[in-house]
């Protein structure tokens, strides 16, 4: 049961009224847990069908190898780079390390308060100021208590802070693995009635991608990405009282969260445009993002489920065509799981039951039933177990008759006549008579007709002339010797 998932009763009545609530990604997120490899691997076969990626690319989005950046191996504007790569060494244990919860934790207070401050003109573009920057800057790095809301920070102020904060990561937020990947996906296009590519984006494959893509982030950099998107969205939505379009979010966070560190614009040169677009295209559609492909969680409920798993969106259009025929059959895969545990249980807990009784009979004193008994282990050595056949032996076979009252019994008898029998369970065996009984029975009628005492008579008689026959028989013999 908790392959599947844990519940608790609650006693509480306050609590029962409550909605429950259910998380459609459990099982997602279960297998990126439990067996990040398998769900790796999985998503991965996905992005490929959407996306073109060269063994190199490939390999860099598994980690196998080291992504190649734009500019890596340049030596054009090197002393913006040093000049950039300076400013990361001074670090501190919020702004400059690696992304942790807990300068998530010190991040998300100013995420919150920009939620409520989304009407500033020019948000996130008008520089606030450096000094009132600073001392928040060591706030946060020393993890003291602020209150934004006292009025002695602005919101250009936080909002410049955060762009900082996310600058001085020492690797971008969508990461370097995933650099070309997002390339391809801006490349993503319909095509005409011929099969030719267009100018228009295929956001249907562009939104399934990002999904895709977003699922094999770092857990931390994925839970930043949700908390910044959204807050870009709600900024978006009030573009007419802070005058910041999706596309000018997208201009000033592009360089933080995307494109790879110590790199200039010349540097990226004509995928500048793709780069701000695909930003662009990921505010506007933030609310679909984070939210797992339905055929990825039909996969991971299945694996858990211990049924064939559908791995591809194509696998589960076949699914869903095929509607009630495949009910059944993992009903019957169900029951049948389930009798085989039942006998496996059982069958374990009849030899524990067997090695008990072995423990016993040995510690037995010695005697002739101790003997009698080992010796009954040693010949059924997996009798009474469930699964084994128990032999059966065969019903005895009536052996043939041999000796010389045999002989005489069938001279005399002839063949016997076995009387018809009205029930097997409750009749008594069958009686033989003899032919001259049989004659007398004609005459005298039915056995079931018959006294006690003409039957007794008849076996007399049968018994006197065989007593006769044998005396003549073996008087014959004793002349011949």
């Amino acid at each position: 049961s908790d392959a599947i998932c844990n519940f608790v009763i609650c006693n509480d009545s306050s609590l029962r009224s409550q909605p429950i609530i259910f998380n459609p990604d459990f099982f997602v997120e279960k297998l990126r847990h439990e067996k990040p490899e398998v769900f790796t691997e999985l998503v991965v076969s996905n992005i490929t069908r959407l996306i073109d990626l060269p063994g190199a690319e490939l390999a860099q989005l598994m980690g196998e190898e080291d992504p190649k950046l734009p500019g890596a191996n340049s030596t054009a504007s090197g002393f913006f780079r040093s000049l950039m790569s300076l400013k990361r060494k001074e670090k501190g244990v919020v702004f400059g390390s690696p992304l942790t919860e807990e300068g998530i934790a010190q991040v998300s207070q100013l995420i919150e308060y920009l939620h409520k401050n989304l009407r500033a003109e020019g948000l996130f573009r008008v520089p606030g100021n450096s000094i009132r920057q600073q001392i928040l800057k060591d706030a946060l790095n020393s993890g003291t208590d602020i209150d934004l809301d006292s009025g002695e920070f602005h919101s250009n102020d936080v909002a410049t802070l955060l762009k900082m904060f996310l600058g001085e990561l020492p690797e971008p937020l969508l990461t370097h693995k995933h650099f070309h990947a997002h390339l391809k996906i801006a490349d993503l296009t319909l095509f005409d009635e011929k099969g030719n590519k267009t100018s228009t984006p295929d956001k249907e494959r562009q939104i399934e991608a990002l999904q895709l893509l977003f699922l094999i982030l770092p857990a931390p950099n994925r839970s930043l990405l949700k908390l910044l998107l959204d807050l870009l969205y709600q900024t978006a939505k009030k573009q007419d009282k802070n005058k910041m379009s999706a596309h000018n979010l997208a201009l000033m966070f592009a360089p933080h969260i995307l494109w790879p560190r110590n790199v200039t614009a010349n540097d990226l040169q004509e995928n500048i445009t793709k780069l701000n677009n695909g930003v662009t295209f990921m505010i506007k559609h933030s609310q679909k993002l984070f939210k797992a492909p339905v055929y990825i969680r039909e996969c991971a409920r299945l694996h858990y489920l211990g049924s064939r798993a559908h791995t591809s969106k194509d696998d589960l259009d076949l699914l869903t065509s095929s509607g009630s025929k495949e009910l059944q059959p993992l009903k019957s895969q169900k029951r049948s799981r389930l009798d085989s545990c039942h006998q496996e249980e059982t069958q374990q807990r009849t030899e524990e039951a067997l090695k008990e009784l072995f423990r016993h009979v040995h510690n037995m004193p010695d005697s002739a039933k101790k003997k009698k008994l080992i010796r009954q282990f040693n010949k059924h050595p997996t009798a009474l177990t469930p699964g084994s056949d128990v032999p059966t032996s065969p019903a005895p076979r009536r052996t043939r008759s041999r000796s010389f009252s045999g002989l005489i019994k069938r001279k005399v008898l002839g063949t016997p006549v076995i009387l018809e029998r009205k029930s097997r369970d409750t009749t008594p065996e069958p009686v033989r008579v003899s032919k001259e009984n049989v004659q007398l029975l004609q005459k005298c009628g039915s056995p079931a007709h018959m006294s006690q005492a003409k039957l007794k008579s008849l076996e007399g008689q049968k018994e006197e002339s065989c007593r006769r026959v044998r005396v003549r028989l073996l008087s014959k013999d004793s002349s011949s010797l």
